[in-house]
């Protein structure tokens, strides 16, 4: 097959997005299929990866935030390059702004589309101080959604929240993880002596510094007695995080071996967001060996059982996680076990399986008798 991926963002910029799509690409060559990316263009970003060439188009940065790129093309641009391109299916990887206009387009070119929501868009508008623009956003996912010949969603409670709207089409399509990568053999006993010097237990949060992932709840946590609060990751909240907890140990921002190795070394994890359609650190951490607390909300519901790999608490009962943390610290035993299960409960999910089940999507889309109206 060959597949154009319109990407809402793209490299240079990485995030949880861009990360999937380069595993998918990834597959995508060593199966012999063909690939074109299409992401809006950036600064530094590159031509190809691997084989598969990269159309950019126009764009620019949104305002405070110059990572973030904005498309400023319409559907006759996207129309223009699949024609061009002629893939046999569209994948939308994030879709909002560049993927509603791509959408669209494959309409006009009758290329199947499949789109992949990854980001609660809407949802943030509240925690960015525009609750009024929430349902706005929900109209642009619903539109986006209901156009497309399928969607994929990565967790129940994304399926819920997209079927609730009256989207329908859909089909749950959990993220990989790089089990070789995240591993437990990657803790590291001088990483853990630099952070935690007098023996304390490690309670680690890795993802962005931003309003919607409530890092500044682990204030809570950061204060409590044989506790080490380690922050794993950069955002626009970075400053005013470093002041609130000033407790915590702030590691900035890791890629590669060096964040493999920070997450293995993390004793727990919390991770403290309301809105997360999946949750690929909490994944990653799995992966390593480690214990996650989170809120029992969207997709971490679907990677912690409860008692077992982790903890869920009530969302906003900071209580509630500050016990969960502390019955980990008090029982290193518990925390062993858990780790183990922790582990075990994420090895199935690897990156070619994950993307094997993806192809087999692409192919319902376009067989004869497949979504496509």
């Amino acid at each position: 097959m060959k597949i154009a991926l319109v990407a809402e963002s793209f490299l240079p910029h990485t995030n949880g997005v861009t990360h999937s799509l380069l595993r998918v690409l990834d597959h995508l060559a060593a199966r012999g299929d063909d690939a074109v990316v299409i992401a809006p263009e950036a600064p530094g970003a590159p031509d190809r990866v691997g084989d598969a060439p990269v159309v950019h188009v126009p764009a620019v940065g949104w305002p405070g935030y110059r990572d973030v790129r904005v498309a400023t093309r319409g559907v006759r641009t996207l129309a223009r390059v699949l024609e061009r391109t002629a893939p046999d299916v569209v994948h939308l990887a994030s879709p909002f702004v560049l993927g509603w206009a791509a959408v669209r387009a494959a309409a006009a070119v009758r290329v199947p589309a499949v789109a992949v929501y990854q980001t609660d868009v809407p949802s943030y508008a509240a925690a960015y101080g525009a609750p009024w623009g929430e349902p706005l956003l929900w109209n642009r996912v619903r539109s986006i959604h209901t156009a497309a010949d399928l969607t994929l969603a990565p967790s129940t409670a994304a399926i819920a929240q997209l079927g609730a709207l009256g989207v329908d089409r859909l089909a749950l399509w959990p993220r990989g993880v790089d089990t070789v990568r995240f591993d437990p053999s990657r803790r590291d006993a001088a990483l853990r002596a630099r952070w935690a010097p007098g023996g304390e237990v490690v309670v680690g949060y890795v993802g962005r510094l931003a309003p919607e992932k409530r890092v500044g709840d682990l204030a809570r946590i950061a204060r409590m007695p044989g506790v080490r609060v380690v922050v794993i990751g950069e955002g626009p909240e970075g400053a005013r995080l470093r002041r609130r907890v000033p407790e915590a140990e702030f590691a900035g921002f890791l890629g590669g071996g060096e964040l493999a190795r920070a997450v293995a070394s993390l004793d727990v994890m919390v991770h403290p967001g309301e809105l997360e359609t999946f949750g690929q650190s909490v994944q990653e951490a799995l992966a390593a060996g480690v214990p996650v607390i989170a809120p029992r909300a969207g997709g971490p519901v679907d990677l912690i059982r409860h008692g077992e790999n982790g903890f869920l608490y009530a969302p906003g009962r900071l209580d509630q996680m500050a016990h969960a943390v502390q019955s980990l610290v008090d029982d290193p035993y518990l925390r062993l076990l858990m780790g183990a299960h922790a582990r075990v409960s994420v090895e199935g999910r690897t990156w070619p399986r994950v993307c094997a089940t993806l192809v087999d999507h692409y192919r319902a889309v376009t067989a004869p008798t497949g979504a496509h109206r």
